[in-house]
């Protein structure tokens, strides 16, 4: 039974879906604390964001790292990671900018500017992926975003947003997370540990965003334009980039690996920049489409584990490649 609940607060695939479910329960039912004001929750998203950063990312050692010995693998980071996953946001956006519903579509502006999840690294491991491609692209990747999230947001909102406060929370979350976790490379964690704490960071952070999200008063239209657009970015990009490597003979190692960077994105930052105040009165707007987008990759993730990159199918495809 231990053993048990110890597998399923392993899964992220789980600990997403229990978490959406606690959360959208939470919001219908009006059961959410009003205790934690927006600005608490901002606080709470963006520290427990850079811890989970920074753990993450401590797992991912010097060894391989320079980009300049390894320019075509960090390049097809960069464009996955962030131009191509950007485009689908970014085109949702400015088709709804104009709308009556313009407000609640900014939020697809910080789903444009985020790079991939930092657990591509150690999903990469567990799924036989290019585990070194996976670990450079990240801290690459991640180094490149503390230009292009201002740059993205700025070519966006540039006139109705600090760009300085932009800067500075971008700063709080990468720039801390990049420097502390190289001090922890050495340190050693338990995996079980690892990641059982990193899913209860996820369970929070979704039921802290969705959970106080106003979904009052949008019409059923709206949140199917939001859906259509996230389920495009992740199933329709993920599957575009599986079915375009698979057919250019490209091995499983790299196209699980490129999959993910090209379609996981990195949720959290997007509710971090959001709920920072850099909005002003159409923060609460703005996160109906990133907690939309939530919904939708969390069965995302879930396909991922079950049908796209389960067991047999690896197996499977790791046979045939011998």
């Amino acid at each position: 039974m231990c053993m048990s609940i110890k597998g399923l607060l392993k899964s992220s695939a789980f600990m997403m879906m229990a978490a959406m479910i606690v959360a959208l329960i939470t919001n219908l039912a009006g059961w959410f604390p009003t205790a934690l004001t927006p600005s608490i929750r901002s606080d709470l998203t963006i520290w427990t964001l850079v811890v989970m950063l920074t753990i993450s990312l401590s797992r991912i050692p010097y060894k391989n790292l320079n980009p300049l010995e390894h320019k075509r693998s960090v390049l097809r980071a960069v464009l996955l990671g962030l131009v191509i996953s950007s485009i689908i946001p970014l085109a949702g956006y400015f088709l709804l900018k104009d709308t009556e519903f313009g407000n609640q579509a900014t939020g697809l502006i910080f789903i444009a500017a985020t790079p991939f999840a930092a657990s591509v690294a150690p999903l990469s491991y567990i799924l036989r992926g290019d585990m070194e491609h996976a670990a450079r692209g990240t801290i690459i990747v991640y180094i490149v975003s503390l230009v292009w999230i201002p740059f993205i947001i700025w070519i966006t909102l540039g006139e109705s947003v600090d760009m300085t406060d932009v800067a500075i929370i971008v700063l709080k979350l990468l720039a801390i997370p990049l420097i502390v976790s190289r001090l922890l490379t050495m340190l050693e964690i338990n995996k079980d540990l690892m990641a059982i704490f990193l899913n209860a960071c996820i369970f929070f952070m979704v039921w802290l965003s969705v959970g106080s999200t106003n979904f009052t008063g949008i019409p059923v239209w709206v949140f199917i334009a939001f859906a259509v657009i996230a389920a495009l970015r992740s199933f329709g990009l993920g599957g575009a980039v599986e079915k375009v490597e698979k057919k250019a003979g490209i091995h499983w190692s790299q196209r699980v690996t490129d999959i993910l960077m090209a379609s996981y994105k990195n949720k959290g930052i997007a509710i971090a920049l959001c709920t920072s105040g850099i909005l002003g009165p159409i923060t609460g707007d703005a996160m109906v489409a990133i907690a939309t987008s939530i919904l939708v990759e969390i069965t995302w993730v879930a396909f991922m584990d079950s049908v796209l990159f389960s067991k047999k199918r690896m197996e499977r495809e790791l046979a045939s490649e011998a």
